[in-house]
């Protein structure tokens, strides 16, 4: 049996960037799916047109109720380095505030705004969030992990 050199076959982890207008509802709870769903498979941004002071508090205690905790995470500003770093980049209503790069795969999510909203509100939201990020990794190439928490 003849051994051959062990060249690395995988390859890079995909990158997906959320992107909403304030980074602190919908971006955050999806890159927070894609943190738990993946196992770390798959390389998750977020960020904001125009990014809010803090985290929305009913979308880190519907992430929680779920077993995924968002707490430590901060709004960020988008910057078009983090773009042009990404294979996927999923919009929540930032309009024309994200630039456009050739060769980068868009999507929109025409998802409800968190902001102001109760948690009776929110659930719905973050489960849909949820179904998406599931059809994503899947379009990815990357199984879930995880699935039994937050079925909805």
């Amino acid at each position: 049996m003849t051994h051959q050199s062990a060249q690395p076959t995988t390859r890079p982890a995909p990158s997906v960037l959320f992107v909403c207008v304030h980074n602190a509802g919908r971006s955050q709870m999806a890159a927070g799916w894609v943190r738990h769903l993946s196992d770390g498979a798959v390389e998750v941004r977020s960020a904001g047109s125009m990014p809010a002071e803090r985290i929305n508090p009913v979308a880190v205690e519907a992430m929680a109720e779920v077993g995924v905790d968002i707490r430590a995470e901060q709004p960020k500003v988008l910057t078009p380095e983090a773009v042009q770093a990404s294979d996927v980049v999923v919009t929540m209503g930032c309009g024309d505030a994200c630039p456009f790069y050739p060769g980068t795969r868009y999507e929109d999510w025409q998802l409800d705004d968190p902001a102001g909203q109760g948690i009776e509100a929110v659930r719905p939201i973050r489960d849909e969030i949820r179904t998406r990020v599931l059809a994503l990794l899947d379009e990815l190439g990357v199984g879930p992990v995880g699935t039994a928490a937050g079925t909805a």
